[in-house]
Formats: structure tokens, C-alpha cells, sequence
């Protein structure tokens, strides 16, 4: 299985169905007035969390990720169908981060469900702007966009316990020991490729998440071998078991290889160096008679304050007490941790008329900016009724007054979009 953590993807709801512009027809009824139907909401980007599933590996080759629009309202009052939502399904555990900032968006180990992008609202038909003195209006309002993010996904096990050691120290074989998990155990370094999870059953009422991360070394916290890929699946361990090999058979000092992988803890993150250890001293059973290896480890862990349990995974000598030390250990460390959301959506500058910007090119007026752009988006310019709210809008926010102050002379054409108009103040 390929195992994959680590993921960007582009999200895109669906827009806003324009409203209809339309207006009632019916044999023997006259002038049956406006009845253009509101658009359709488009649809929303869903992440939902799925506790079958243990890998982002459905988002490797696929990372674009957009909702159908709504559609658009029609006549007789009817309202536009709205777009179908996307479903994007997680492994539970899945952070989402902004891209840009790489702030927390939402932590899907605590919610099923969450709603990343929403979809547009949709416009409103004509129906809407029928006045006394306005009986037959022309134009509807567009649907609004839907919502645009860059995320990454990112991963996180959610494990009570992560084993943390050198490769090939025997963390995949007791894993396999205490739980039903089956890693794949071979007697060379990097076996383990990707984390692997088992559930530890301790007595009939208590169990634990434990999580076997790949192999660390010297240098992971840099990006060397495997561990700096994986160490992000034990933020979430509230124990660590910390095992190192003391048969001493592969040519290492276990006291050496206690502190190097310490080192890289702290490295990567110091709150996870403070972590509660265990420490497991593996492959007692291949300790030479004479051997004082195992002694002066345990001497200098437990100076340190860390409490030693000596075994063999591979014989099962010594890991049903490590096991009941763990399951004893837990009970009095907080619960898994859940990331607290800290992204704040940047402010969205709609712009006012004052942000307009005017200029004269030749002998025409070109005014540009966001709030004419949106006034512009509601009006039919094929109207007359449309045309003069238009000029109506603009007068009254003072447009005119800044042109006129500019030099704006009556008989001067005026750009705006694609209407192009004498001014006749």
C-alpha cells in the first residue's frame, strides 16, 4: 500500500445562479408583471472525515477539486437547482492548513464533518425589484462567487502511544506482539516504510492506540532517512515508548543511540522531547553472559528519570509488564490533543465609490474599481430603467462631483463596462 500524508489541494465552490429576468404570461391576463425566479445556490467543498481510510493516497494524483454551479432562475417564479456539493473524504486525524500561512483550519479529529468552501448565493430574479413606480424592471442581480482555497492536508495519527527508535531496534516486532497489527518485520534498516497502527488490549474495558513510526536516525530532524516525513504522527502521542536495542549485535552503543534520537525529537519540536517516555530495552535475550551493557544503560536512563523495562519482543520476555505500565502511565496524561483552530480569513476589501479610479483618456472618461464593478454586474444596459438606476447610483454617491472637479465638461463621453455615454449634468 502506498502511504501518503502529506497533500495540496485547490478547492473551488460552485457560483451563484444568475436570477431570471422574466415576466408572467397567461391568456386574459394583462400586464402580468414580473415573476423571474431567484438562481440556484452553488454547491459546497465537504471534507468528511472517514475512519475507514488511513492515507491521503485518493488526493495524489487528483488535486483539484471544484462544486457545479447553481443554475439559473427561470420564469413563473421558479428558482434555479442548486449545484451539487464535493465530498472530500479523510483519514480521521487530517489537519487542514491554509497554504499560505499554514494556520490551522480545522483539526478533523474533533468534527465528522466540515464545510471548507461555500458555495455562492444565488441572484435575485426581477420579481424582487418590482416597485409602484418601477412595474416592469429589467434586470436581476447575479449569483455571487463561490469560495477559493489552497489548502494542505496534512495527516496526523491519532495514537494514544508512538514507538520511537532507531530502524531495526524491534518496534514492528512489538508492535506485533501486543496487538493484531502485522508491519512487515525483516532483519535490515527501513523495513518500516510508513507508520502502522494497532490497538492494545489491555484486561477487558481498557485499551490504547499504539503507533509504530518509521525508523529514525541522526540528521531526521534535517530531512535525512524516513523520520522527518513521519515524525509529525507522534504530536499527538500522549506516551512515547522510546526502544533501543542493547544486545549491542549490530556494532551501536545504546547509550548513544538514547540521546541521538532525543536529540531529534527536541530538534523537531521541544514539546515533543518533553514528552513521558518509557524505555524499552530490546534484545536482552541476545546480551552475552558477561555483558555489562545492559546494567549501564539502565544506570544512566534511570539517573535521567526515565523509567526502564527490559525485554525481547521477539521471545515475548518482559512485554506484557511494559504494557501495563503504558496502559497505568495513560491514565493520568491528558487526552489526545486536538489542534485548536488559529486561521483568520483576510479581511475582504470590497472597495467604495471613493476607491473609484477616474481617468481621462483623449476625450473620454474611464472610471475603474471594485464597487462600480459590482454596481455594473446588476444592471441590463439594454433597459432604460436598468440604465438610469445605473446613473442614479453613481450621482449619488458623488461620482460626478470628483469628475466634475476633474474637469468634466457636459458633452463629454463617459466609459463605464461596455456603456458608453454622453454627460449632460
Amino acid at each position: 500500500m502506498n502511504f501518503v500524508d502529506k497533500v495540496t489541494v485547490t478547492v473551488k465552490a460552485g457560483d451563484g445562479g444568475q436570477g431570471a429576468i422574466a415576466f408572467h404570461r397567461e391568456k386574459y391576463v394583462a400586464a402580468g408583471g414580473p415573476d423571474g425566479g431567484d438562481g440556484g445556490r452553488g454547491g459546497d467543498i465537504i471534507v468528511q472525515a472517514d475512519p475507514n481510510m488511513s492515507t491521503l493516497l485518493d488526493f495524489r494524483y487528483k488535486r483539484k477539486f471544484t462544486a457545479t454551479d447553481g443554475m439559473p432562475g427561470q420564469g413563473k417564479r421558479c428558482s434555479g437547482k442548486d449545484g451539487q456539493d464535493v465530498i472530500l473524504r479523510v483519514p480521521r486525524g487530517t489537519l487542514i492548513r491554509d497554504k499560505a500561512t499554514g494556520a490551522v483550519i480545522q483539526d478533523m479529529s474533533a468534527t465528522d464533518r466540515f464545510v471548507l468552501a461555500r458555495g455562492g448565493r444565488g441572484g435575485w430574479g426581477n420579481k424582487h425589484f418590482a416597485t409602484p413606480t418601477r412595474q416592469t424592471p429589467h434586470f436581476a442581480k447575479p449569483g455571487l462567487p463561490g469560495e477559493y482555497r489552497e489548502v494542505v492536508l496534512e495527516l496526523k495519527l491519532l495514537a494514544d502511544v508512538g514507538l520511537v527508535g532507531f530502524p531495526n531496534v524491534g518496534k514492528s516486532t512489538l508492535l506485533s506482539v501486543v496487538s493484531r497489527a502485522n508491519p512487515k518485520i525483516a532483519d535490515y534498516p527501513f523495513t518500516t516504510l510508513f507508520p502502522n497502527l494497532g490497538v492494545v488490549y489491555v484486561g477487558d474495558y481498557n485499551s490504547f492506540v499504539l503507533a509504530d513510526i518509521p525508523g529514525i536516525i541522526e540528521g531526521a530532524s534535517e530531512g535525512a532517512g524516513l523520520g522527518h516525513d513521519f515524525l509529525r504522527h507522534i504530536d499527538r502521542c500522549r506516551l512515547l515508548i522510546h526502544v533501543v536495542d542493547v544486545s549491542g549485535d549490530q556494532g551501536r552503543d545504546p547509550i548513544a543511540d538514547f540521546e541521538a534520537i532525543n536529540a531529534e525529537l527536541s530538534q523537531y519540536s521541544p514539546e515533543l522531547a518533553a514528552r513521558p517516555q518509557l524505555v524499552a530495552a530490546n534484545k536482552c535475550d541476545l546480551l552475552p553472559p558477561d555483558s555489562t551493557a545492559l546494567a549501564d544503560f539502565k544506570a544512566y536512563v534511570q539517573d535521567r528519570g526515565y523509567p526502564v523495562f527490559e525485554l525481547s519482543a521477539a521471545a515475548h520476555q518482559g512485554v506484557q509488564e511494559l504494557i501495563y505500565a503504558t496502559a497505568a502511565r495513560l491514565k493520568d496524561l491528558p487526552p489526545v490533543t486536538v489542534y485548536e483552530p488559529d486561521y483568520v480569513a483576510p479581511e475582504v476589501k470590497l472597495g467604495t465609490a471613493d476607491d473609484l479610479v477616474i481617468r481621462k483618456e483623449g476625450d473620454v472618461w474611464l472610471l475603474q474599481g471594485d464597487w462600480l464593478d459590482r454596481l455594473v454586474s446588476r444592471v441590463n444596459f439594454a433597459d432604460y430603467e436598468s440604465r438610469m438606476y445605473l446613473d442614479r447610483k453613481l450621482r449619488e454617491a458623488g461620482v460626478y462631483d470628483r469628475m466634475e472637479a476633474m474637469g468634466l465638461q457636459d458633452g463629454d463621453t463617459v466609459s463605464i463596462a461596455e456603456l458608453e455615454f454622453e454627460y449632460y449634468g
